[in-house]
């Protein structure tokens, strides 16, 4: 995965990456050039300086420091050495490379017309680093199962940058497209009947209010910060188990509105990361025109799009409702108190469009945490990731509370 990455480096920054130490490669996620200033990278949560002999420091005043030529260089590779022809992603401010990763690019803004034309004199780079991860969303998806309809329910995954929303996403959409989590034999841990089991109260699309607002239907009054034991939310209370057998024997088809080329990291057309076998994907087409025109070609049950937030958006997903199709869609936010702050997603969420809410954060000790929570805004399971040595355990994600697969 780096290797595509550090083909768009000049020689000099390139050398320099390939010499720092392989076990930090494994973890590496972002690398920051800035013209005449310290070189930089992220690894494990943590960032450090780089030397010149491909060696991390704390210390900035010796790290290597980009010149105006290699800046001017990586510009031109990322690129492809044809400017112009990425004028629309200068104007957005970043550039998607070949494996999905993504450039930042920060420097002087040319404006016309008052708008954003592009970005000249590039000065500084933050190339982030996509991997795909299989079996991300596998503790997750159980959750998100709708068993009463026999599909998802429409889910709304929050995350801050950088905690690996659109790796989760990625993943769940190959496990629906492969119907590799499809709904578990009966009587088995998860399932309809089943130990720990919560029944299916399907999606709560058309109720009244939103999770934990005034006027919800069903509100817990929950804080809009979100939901846990340490926050304070109540855990929901068990009813009766659902007495019909699963259905759904293979996956549902997915249709992927890819407007950053991230998610598929799609060349010509054709996704690179795995997406499961009835997947399809709207390669760097902007969201809203991507999911209607996604509705009237490919007829999917599932409808998967990253950062939603504009008017258009939200006109879309109510769109994509109507035609019967499920929605999974990612946000940025620390929680629901975030989301709620946008005029267009709040809209969504006090119509109750949404049954499932995930919200990607980080524990007290600094690792990641995964937050489940239904339509109401009560909470169904919390997922902590770990990182332990081979011989007690593979990393991985740890149950810190389930209701056992509701849905």
């Amino acid at each position: 995965m780096l290797a595509s990455v550090f083909a768009h480096l000049p020689a000099s920054i390139r050398g320099i990456l390939e010499s720092l130490p392989v076990n930090l490669h494994s973890g590496l996620e972002e690398i920051r050039v800035r013209q005449d200033r310290p070189l930089e990278i992220v690894f494990d949560r943590r960032c450090a300086f780089v030397t010149r002999e491909g060696l991390t420091d704390a210390d900035a005043s010796r790290a290597y420091r980009p010149s105006r030529e290699e800046c001017k260089s990586l510009l031109e590779l990322l690129t492809r050495h044809s400017f112009y022809s990425f004028e629309e992603e200068l104007k957005r401010g970043f550039i998607t490379i070949p494996g999905g990763h993504r450039v930042g690019l920060a420097g002087r803004v040319v404006l016309e017309g008052g708008s954003v034309k592009h970005i000249r004199d590039v000065s500084s780079f933050n190339i982030r680093i996509a991997r795909e991860l299989p079996g991300a969303g596998k503790p997750v998806l159980p959750h998100l199962l709708d068993r009463e309809a026999d599909t998802v329910h429409h889910t709304l995954l929050i995350s801050p940058p950088q905690l690996g929303k659109t790796t989760l996403i990625r993943d769940l959409a190959r496990m629906i497209s492969s119907g590799e989590a499809a709904f578990p034999a009966a009587g088995g841990e998860g399932s309809p009947g089943g130990a720990g089991a919560s029944p299916s109260g399907g999606s709560r699309t058309g109720t009244s209010g939103g999770p934990g607002l005034p006027g919800g239907t069903g509100s817990t009054g929950i804080s809009p910060a979100g939901a846990g034991p340490e926050a304070g939310s109540r855990e929901p209370a068990p009813r009766q188990a659902a007495q019909h057998s699963p259905r759904r024997s293979a996956g549902w088809k997915v249709g992927i509105v890819d407007e950053r080329s991230e998610i598929a990291a799609s060349e010509r057309g054709v996704p690179r990361f795995d997406l499961g076998p009835r997947t399809d994907v709207l390669d760097g087409c902007p969201k809203a025109e991507g999911m209607m025109m996604m509705i009237r070609s490919m007829s999917p049950e599932v409808l998967i799009v990253d950062e939603i937030g504009r008017q258009e958006d939200a006109e879309a997903i109510r769109e994509a409702l109507h035609a019967g199709i499920r929605i999974i869609a990612t946000a940025h936010g620390r929680d629901l108190g975030d989301v709620l702050r946008r005029p267009a997603l709040r809209e969504l969420l006090e119509s109750g469009v949404f049954g499932r809410y995930v919200i990607l954060g980080r524990s007290a000790a600094g690792g990641r945490r995964v937050q489940v929570l239904d339509g109401e805004g009560r909470q169904l399971a919390v997922f902590g990731a770990y990182r332990a040595p081979a011989e007690e355990k593979p990393g991985g994600w740890e149950t810190l509370f389930s209701t056992g697969g509701r849905g």
